[in-house]
C-alpha cells in the first residue's frame, strides 16, 4: 500500500506534513482556503498534481457548513477564493487549471434557473472531490502508458535501471504518483532492476520523500548525490530517466524541479532515453513555449 498524502472525508481534509518527513508522520488539518493557500506555499504540501486537489478542497471545507442567500454570492465566493489559490505556487499550471474549471462550473451552475442555491453548492463539491478518484486512475494509466514506452526502447526483456529526479509518488499526487508511477508499475513488470533517486537540492525532495517512498513499498532504490548523476550514467548503464512537470508548453517544452535541466542534457549526451510523465492538467497549450512559464523563486533562506 503507497503512502497517503491527502486525507478527506466530507468537511474535513488533512494533509500529510512533508516538511517533517522523513523523521515525522503528522498530518494537519486544512479548515478553510488560509489554510490551504499557507501549506501549498509553504510547501507541507506540493506536487502539482496535489497542490490542485487540496486548494479545491479547502475551499470544499470551507463552504461546505455554509449556507448561502443566492447562487451569485455563492459563485463569486468560489471565484475569488479559488483565484487567490492560484497565487500560492504560480510554477504549477494544475492549480490554476482546476481553479478555471471549478470557476467554469459555478458560473453554469449559476446561470441555470433550474438549480438552486443547495443544489449548486452540492454539485461543486461533488466536483471537488471526484478530482481525488481522478488523480489517482490517471496516475495508474500513466504508469501503464510510461512503463510501455519505457520498455518499447530497450533491447532484450531484462530489468532495467531507471532515474528520477524529485518527488513525483504518492506525496505529490492524490495516490501511485506519476514519474514513480511508472517506477512503480516497471517494478510491477518485474523489468525494474533499480531506482536512482536525486537528493534534489536545496528541499532535499528526494533525499526525504522519494526515498522515504521508495523503501516504504520495498523498491530496489539508491539515493545518490546530484552532482552524481554524470558519472551514474557513466558506470551503471541507466536505461532513461523519467521525471515529472509543473508545466508543459504547447511545444513540448517543459518546467520541472531545478536540475531537472542538467539532467537532461547530461542524458542526452550519454544516449539515454528522457521521460516526461505527466497528466493532462500539466499541459498548459496557452502559452507557445517555455520562455513564457512562469518560473517561481524561493527564498534565499530555503538553502
Amino acid at each position: 500500500m503507497t503512502l497517503k498524502s491527502i486525507r478527506y472525508e466530507k468537511g474535513n481534509l488533512e494533509i500529510l506534513d512533508q516538511l517533517l518527513l522523513p523523521v515525522q508522520s503528522k498530518y494537519i488539518a486544512v479548515k478553510g482556503v488560509e489554510d490551504g493557500w499557507r501549506v501549498i506555499n509553504k510547501m507541507q504540501v506540493r506536487g502539482a498534481p496535489a497542490i490542485a486537489i487540496v486548494g479545491c478542497l479547502s475551499l470544499a471545507v470551507e463552504i461546505y457548513p455554509e449556507e448561502y442567500e443566492s447562487k451569485k454570492t455563492l459563485r463569486q465566493e468560489i471565484e475569488g477564493k479559488l483565484n487567490y489559490l492560484v497565487s500560492s505556487r504560480p510554477t504549477a499550471v494544475n492549480m490554476k487549471g482546476a481553479a478555471e474549471e471549478m470557476i467554469s462550473l459555478a458560473n453554469d451552475l449559476a446561470k441555470d434557473d433550474s438549480v438552486s442555491v443547495s443544489e449548486m453548492k452540492q454539485r461543486f463539491l461533488a466536483a471537488t472531490e471526484a478530482m481525488l478518484q481522478k488523480d489517482i486512475s490517471d496516475n495508474m494509466a500513466i504508469g501503464t502508458h510510461g512503463a510501455t514506452a519505457i520498455l518499447s526502447n530497450v533491447s532484450g526483456d531484462g530489468p532495467i535501471r531507471v532515474l528520477t529526479h524529485c518527488n513525483t509518488g504518492s506525496l505529490a499526487t492524490a495516490g501511485y504518483g506519476t514519474a514513480l508511477g511508472v517506477v512503480r508499475k516497471l517494478h510491477e513488470l518485474k523489468r525494474l532492476e533499480h531506482v536512482y533517486c536525486t537528493e534534489t537540492r536545496p528541499y532535499n525532495q528526494g533525499a526525504r520523500l522519494t526515498a522515504f517512498e521508495l523503501v516504504h513499498d520495498k523498491l530496489p532504490a539508491t539515493l545518490v548525490l546530484d552532482s552524481m548523476v554524470a558519472a551514474l550514467f557513466r558506470c551503471r548503464n541507466i536505461g532513461a530517466v523519467v521525471v515529472g512537470a509543473d508545466r508543459v508548453a504547447a511545444n513540448g517544452d517543459t518546467a520541472n524541479k531545478i536540475g531537472t535541466y542538467q539532467i537532461a542534457v547530461v542524458a542526452k549526451h550519454h544516449g539515454v532515453p528522457f521521460y516526461i510523465a505527466a497528466p493532462l492538467t500539466s499541459i498548459d497549450l496557452k502559452i507557445s513555449c517555455g520562455d513564457h512559464i512562469i518560473i517561481e523563486e524561493r527564498p534565499d533562506r530555503e538553502m
